[in-house]
């Protein structure tokens, strides 16, 4: 039975050991016997500095490409492609390459990718050869030199493509000049096969004529294409889902429509881009669950990780410290409010939310006020999903089951403003709920031990925005009556409102403030309790009194995660994030004045980078769609087809992209997000 080659095979990407392995000379031998297999072969020299590679390559395989389009960067100085290219005044932009080789991709079965020198040869500043290879989505073909010390730099290339995730097709040996075969050259394939765990594709001789049809006959016998043969990469979709839904329980997924469904499969990232393994990008129009910032793939936070790695991963906070620890406590102390001086470490956003709970409660037991018990939390609240958190949750759908296990508290009545009550007006109705709270204080502050509240916005709620001086007007009310305020700031830290935090919009400090989600930029999970001189002071005593706060966590401070997160805070000083965040938000306030020319769009709440588009069955009525129709999961499932990844909360449409995300990228967000509220809901608008 024939071998279907160019379906098993895919794009392969030509890398070397080093400079003058005969790069070429591989692509053109692997290029001609794959014709010769009947594939339609194309190939791509995206950099070429001097020679002429990219003509030999568009020749001796007779492609119909231009060779602009074969080759979109060349330099005639043979130099690094970042200093020739430099030299030239001209910059290696990754995206035009991809543009140029998805031109190619289109016209071919597969395309031979030649690259310049080794997987490290720097392109242009953190950007490399591998960084190349990886975002085009090709295996790696290693060429190496048969003779002595090729076993040293052949496992060392290996090493380096496993560290970039590249997956490797194979390793051909080349004698590019005439040479007498050693012993070294009989068996250095075979070790090279052993201890780099890689297929040996096979050995070109040395070819003394450049003739194409001579040097594919001489390689007929020596190179071996089955060996590149793999499954079709839908097959490793097919099998990850199949893994999938055999093995992992999904958080917040109807576990019985998931196995009936084909997930998604993300494979790698590329900016503001997850890729699926089947090569599909997706802008992440939710930033991967509110917690990217920069993008994926940033370059600051990537070395960063990769520097700390080899220093120490983990070291424990019980009885010892670590330098990262130490210097991220000193930079979130000067980012944040003036007045937050402690830093408690944990994991996320949810054990942010405990810390500071056990801590407003403990601080009045050891201060001779243990009266002082009753927390305080809003309707409508979200502060995570373990116990303590779930006890001042807000949103029976995720908390009624858990009534019977969680402890008392005092829930205040806070309004979603879009659902206020007949013959209320917004914003006076939310000012009203305040002056409860302060009826309720004038009555019970003594027994009252702090309130908890999610500034600004309200974000599992769908998106709540709260009118400006409510935030100030809480904290006016917790100094007067002797009561703790804690921020949790895990969904609105790090930029998402357009300030590094939303308290700092209305100038409130918090006696405790909650940190999570983006303090990594999206990397690795991480939170930060933080908390004033005088709540830290309650609980410096003599060890006999036993006040100490017994909680911890044994990934408290973790070295990578502090490394991660400090990196993240050098990347908004140096790229002056948040100033150039207004003109973006602006921008999207803008684009989303026309979701209100869809019947079925409600309402569209925005503070900064935080969006929710409520969906209703009738605008006039505000008359609710039925939770059964799924219909936020059903435009969220079109928006992908439309290149975009989005997540519902109910059947508010949330957007929150990356702060990273430029003008173009928002305009495909909103484009994606209206295109997928129109096909899901226009026929059916008044029909639920």
């Amino acid at each position: 039975m024939k071998v279907d080659f160019g379906r098993q095979i895919g794009d392969l990407f030509i890398t070397g050991t080093g400079t003058d392995v005969g790069k070429t000379v591989a692509t053109l031998c692997l290029g001609r016997l794959l014709q010769e297999q009947g594939v339609d072969v194309g190939v791509f020299k995206p950099v070429q500095c001097a020679g002429d590679d990219a003509a030999r390559l568009k020749s001796g395989l007779a492609v119909a490409d231009s060779l602009d389009e074969i080759n979109p960067y060349f330099a005639p100085e043979p130099l690094s492609p970042h200093i020739a290219f430099k030299r030239q005044k001209r910059i290696i932009r990754p995206q035009t390459i991809n543009a140029a080789f998805e031109k190619i991709r289109g016209r071919h079965e597969a395309v031979l990718i030649e690259g310049a020198g080794g997987l490290l040869v720097p392109l242009a500043k953190d950007y490399l050869m591998a960084d190349l290879a990886r975002e085009l989505n090709a295996r790696i073909v290693i060429v190496a030199l048969p003779g002595l010390g090729t076993i040293n730099h052949t496992l060392m290339t290996i090493q380096c493509a496993h560290q970039y995730g590249l997956e490797i097709a194979g390793v051909v040996f080349n004698q590019p000049c005439r040479e007498q075969p050693t012993i070294a050259h009989e068996t250095n394939p075979a070790a090279i096969g052993k201890f780099g765990d890689v297929p040996i594709l096979g050995s070109i001789p040395y070819l003394a004529s450049q003739d194409p049809g001579k040097m594919t006959a001489a390689c007929r016998e020596h190179l071996h294409l089955k060996k590149l043969c793999r499954p079709r990469r839908v097959s490793r979709t097919a099998r990850l889902q199949r893994l999938d839904k055999a093995h992992i329980w999904h958080p917040f997924t109807q576990m019985r429509d998931w196995v009936a469904d084909e997930p998604l499969v993300i494979d790698r990232a590329d900016g503001n881009e997850l890729i699926d393994t089947d090569g599909n990008r997706y802008l992440d129009g939710i930033s991967s669950l509110w917690v990217t910032v920069h993008g994926h793939r940033q370059p600051v936070i990537d070395r960063a990780l990769k520097e700390q790695i080899d220093r120490v991963a983990h070291s424990t906070l019980l009885g010892l410290t670590n330098a990262p620890a130490v210097q991220l406590a000193r930079k979130l102390v000067e980012i944040t409010p003036p007045g937050l001086d402690k830093v408690f470490y944990s994991d996320n956003g949810s054990t942010a939310v405990e810390v500071a709970l056990k801590m407003a409660y403990q601080y009045w037991q050891n201060t001779g006020c243990p009266r002082k018990t009753d927390l305080v939390h809003l309707a409508n609240s979200y502060h995570g999903d373990t116990l303590g958190s779930v006890s001042v949750g807000g949103i029976d759908l995720f908390h009624r089951v858990y009534r019977k296990l969680i402890f008392k508290t005092v829930r205040l009545d806070f309004p979603d403003c879009y659902r206020a009550p007949a013959g209320k007006e917004y914003p006076a109705y939310a000012f009203e709920c305040v002056d409860r709270f302060e009826q309720h204080l004038k009555k019970f502050h003594d027994r009252t031990a702090a309130l908890i509240v999610e500034p600004l916005v309200q974000g599992a709620a769908g998106m709540i925005v709260w009118p400006e001086g409510i935030l100030r007007r809480f904290r006016e009310l917790c100094d007067e009556y002797g009561v703790i305020l804690i921020t949790d700031e895990v969904a609105t830290g790090f930029g998402r409102t357009g300030r590094m935090f939303a308290c700092q919009h209305e100038g409130v400090v918090p006696d405790i403030m909650c940190l999570a989600k983006g303090i990594t930029g999206g990397y690795l999970p991480l939170a930060a309790t933080i908390v004033s001189q005088k709540i830290y002071d309650g609980f410096v005593a003599d060890y006999r009194d036993q006040k100490t706060l017994f909680h911890g966590h044994t990934y408290t401070g973790n070295p990578l995660c502090c490394a991660a997160a400090l990196a993240n805070l050098e990347v908004f000083e140096k790229e002056r994030v948040l100033q150039r965040l207004g003109a973006k938000i602006k921008h999207l306030s803008k684009g989303l004045r026309v979701f209100y020319n869809l019947r079925s769009v409600g309402d569209v709440r925005q503070k900064g980078f935080m969006v929710g588009i409520e969906l209703v069955a009738d605008r006039q009525t505000k008359k609710s769609i039925p939770w059964e129709r799924q219909v936020g999961v059903r435009v969220c499932r079109a928006a992908r087809r439309h290149g975009v990844i989005l997540r519902p909360l109910g059947n508010v449409i949330v957007l929150m992209p990356p702060l990273s995300v430029s003008r173009a990228e928002i305009d495909r967000l909103l484009t994606a997000a209206y295109q997928a509220i129109d096909e899901v809901t226009e026929n059916e608008y008044g029909e639920y």
